[in-house]
């Protein structure tokens, strides 16, 4: 049984054998309200499983250079400092 309270959709359910392990069958509106697809990252909690989308490393970091480069924002934040390597063990 599927029920939603203010767009936060709870089930019952009961773990199936699945081999040597046990699982659940997710629903595809549960899916979707969480915006779970392909990869997921689980993890336990006392008393609870977690299931996450998995983020993507620097998602959004080109859209985000986009509206910095459109507004000629595009600059370092700060000058590049150099290194003791720098000054004593490299050549230029």
């Amino acid at each position: 049984m599927i029920t939603s309270y203010l767009r936060v959709t709870r089930m019952r359910t009961k773990l199936v054998q699945i081999g040597n392990s046990r699982g659940v069958r997710l629903p595809k509106p549960l899916l979707q309200e969480a915006g779970l697809t392909d990869e997921v990252e689980i993890r336990a909690r006392k008393g609870a499983i977690v299931i996450e989308r998995v983020g993507r490393p620097r998602a959004g970091w080109a859209e985000a250079a986009r509206h910095l480069r459109e507004r000629n924002d595009d600059r370092l934040l700060e000058e590049p400092v150099g290194t003791r390597f720098d000054d004593e063990e490299w050549q230029w």
